[in-house]
């Protein structure tokens, strides 16, 4: 096969010490993984393949063979800038076995994470929001159930702290205590699916100096039950007034893609004392109404849910915006990596080379956003036709 090399001129980005790198940028950092493969028949050095897959892929390709022809259109200036060692860049296969073989998932999630938080103004946000994802293109033929991690992600910064493979045989809730130790909660909100809402998790993330809020559905029947009781319209005998309340209440309408969506959340502290949930300050009613502007059709929903935080420190309005954040991990995060990045897509059968590439597809959408790309499509395209931005993002440190 013939490859179209690309004539360009590239003004390479040179520290001041005379290295093509910064101390501190991806590829100084990448050259600091430890390497699963024997030294005998190494060709390329860790740190060189997985830098030109992380082009590649803030250039648009997915797969490994794509990402093998987007560097050999390349070979030319890449084996100029880059410490490869030959002439030629790897083959497809070549990406494949060293992705799968020399890199150690948690140690790369580390390094990425570290890149990203380390950035000026980076991790300051509070809300973390846990949730798992399947990665589809893992399942093999004949099985129901393929790689599945568990990440915690800060959504206002497109920032994945951590992730991990949850075991085959375990579920979201076994995993969920080693992701939160591994992580500094002091100062922070954890926001987790329904899944999620234990007493352990719950006892854990305030002890550890943070705060949770957590949705009870069906699989709490009766602590459901005991919430939706406090909110209930009180009966009364005539002659006697209802209990007093110390409800307060937040709403919110938006209108946009034919839809008129009024959210309304109601808060109580009356079970505070009685409820035997750790460190429980608030529970809270929250509904969701939505009206089809082109038919008039409506859907109502309602859920209930609790926190630790005081009514000082999350009034209705800070726990609606909470509730409402958290979904930037489904469109910020796992929408980008399934639509934009391909990852269900493409098949995957290793379960160490799909947690890689799951992490690579994190850093791209972390890295994208920290330089101002909120539309990840655009941003790759840039980066493919404009070389010199992406070997600048990748090989110069924090700015």
């Amino acid at each position: 096969m013939e490859y179209n090399t690309v004539q360009i001129e590239i003004a390479v980005p040179v520290s001041e010490e005379g290295s093509v790198f910064d101390v501190g940028s991806l590829y100084d950092r990448l050259g600091q993984l430890s390497d699963g493969r024997k030294a005998r028949g190494k060709r390329y050095e860790l740190a060189m393949v997985l830098l030109v897959v992380v082009l590649a892929k803030l250039s648009g390709e997915d797969c490994p063979t794509g990402i093998a022809e987007w560097g050999r259109g390349r070979e030319a200036i890449l084996c100029e800038i880059l410490p490869v060692g030959r002439s030629r860049l790897p083959s497809h296969n070549t990406y494949r076995r060293v992705l799968r073989e020399a890199v150690e998932p948690g140690e790369l999630q580390a390094v990425v994470s570290q890149l990203l938080t380390e950035q000026p103004e980076a991790g300051q946000s509070v809300l973390i929001a846990i949730d798992g994802k399947t990665l589809r293109g893992s399942i093999a033929v004949g099985e129901t159930r393929g790689t599945h991690l568990l990440a915690a992600y800060l959504p206002q910064e497109g920032i994945v702290l951590t992730q991990v493979v949850v075991d085959g045989k375990e579920n979201e809730i076994s995993a969920a205590p080693q992701v939160l130790k591994s992580i500094d909660l002091r100062g922070k909100i954890v926001r987790g699916d329904a899944l999620l809402t234990q007493r352990s998790l719950s006892a854990q993330i305030v002890e550890a100096g943070g705060e949770y809020v957590w949705l009870v559905k069906d699989n709490h029947p009766q602590w459901k039950q005991d919430i939706e009781l406090v909110f209930q319209p009180e009966a009364c005998v005539p002659g006697f007034s209802p209990t007093p309340k110390d409800f307060r209440t937040a709403q919110t309408l938006d209108k946009g893609h034919g839809r008129l969506e009024v959210r309304t959340l109601t808060t109580s502290s009356l079970l505070k004392d009685y409820a035997d949930w750790p460190y429980l300050e608030q529970v809270f009613k929250l509904e969701r109404q939505v009206t089809h502007l082109k038919d008039g059709q409506m859907h109502h929903q309602l859920v209930f849910g609790i926190t630790s935080l005081r009514p000082d420190e999350a009034d209705p309005h800070r726990l609606l915006k909470i509730v409402r954040d958290y979904w930037g991990i489904e469109n910020g995060l796992h929408y980008r990596r399934d639509k934009t990045l391909r990852e269900d897509a493409t098949r995957i059968t290793s379960p160490p080379l799909a947690q890689t590439m799951a992490t690579i597809n994190n850093l791209i959408v972390g890295l994208t956003l920290q330089q101002g790309w909120t539309n990840l499509p655009q941003a790759r395209r840039h980066y493919d036709a404009h070389l010199q931005d992406a070997l600048s993002l990748v090989l110069r440190g924090s700015t």
